[in-house]
């Protein structure tokens, strides 16, 4: 590789490092590298190896195509609206997280589910959403508790447990600030939780917290949602 080229590959690799939300060592560590290695290859200071290049893009999720057209193209894939999941077998608490976020212009992706084992497909790209293997993952979850099947406990626990997800922030849903499991949740790894129904103002006052501050993107059009509200 030119200089030029390997500066433009190294920032194709940071850029889609960030969008997964994973540290050097970490991806040094799925790929099998020396993460002295991976940030030699992000600064553009290494000239990375056919083999330590499909290591690098199996790691990131992405095929090797891939990572050369972002990395000579204006994509940039830390700079895309990161998408929000929202884990809520109520319709109408759900209807009103979209709403709410209509009213407020959040430009983020709100991806709904409503039971917990879909809540895990979709995380972890697999059943039903393993079309989304190679995508980022969530940059927040909103997590119901009280979910038919598998409980929302369990969900977060076993996004909590799996080094791949860990670093996802979980917002758990409660109806009552004396809910019995807030504690279990917390001592599990949630970062807060939210009294339903969720609205755009008691969420964007947790986001502080959780040093989230790509996480709500204003639209920037004016329009309005379809019952005519701005």
């Amino acid at each position: 590789m030119t200089g030029d080229v390997k500066l433009r590959f190294g920032k194709a690799i940071k850029e889609q490092r960030s969008a997964l939300q994973i540290s050097q060592e970490e991806l040094a560590d799925r790929a099998g590298l020396h993460r002295t290695y991976v940030s030699d290859v992000e600064r553009g200071a290494r000239n990375p190896s056919l083999e330590s290049i499909g290591k690098l893009a199996h790691a990131l999720d992405v095929s090797i195509a891939m990572l050369f057209t972002r990395a000579f193209s204006n994509v940039s894939a830390a700079k895309s609206p990161v998408e929000i999941l929202l884990v809520e077998d109520n319709r109408r608490d759900a209807e009103l997280t979209q709403r709410a976020f209509r009213k407020a212009r959040i430009a983020n992706p709100l991806q709904i589910v409503n039971d917990g084992e879909a809540a895990l497909d979709f995380v972890f790209a697999r059943g039903r959403y393993s079309q989304r293997r190679g995508k980022p993952m969530p940059g927040v979850v909103l997590l119901d508790l009280n979910l038919p099947g598998i409980s929302g406990i369990e969900v977060l626990q076993r996004i909590k447990a799996n080094p791949r997800t860990q670093h996802i922030p979980v917002i758990v849903l409660t109806v009552s600030r004396a809910d019995a499991d807030i504690r279990e949740c917390r001592r599990l790894g949630a970062e807060s939780y939210l009294i339903k129904p969720v609205g755009f103002r008691n969420f964007s006052d947790v986001t502080p917290e959780l040093h989230l501050e790509w996480a709500l993107v204003k639209s920037s059009n004016g329009s309005r949602d379809k019952n005519g509200e701005a």
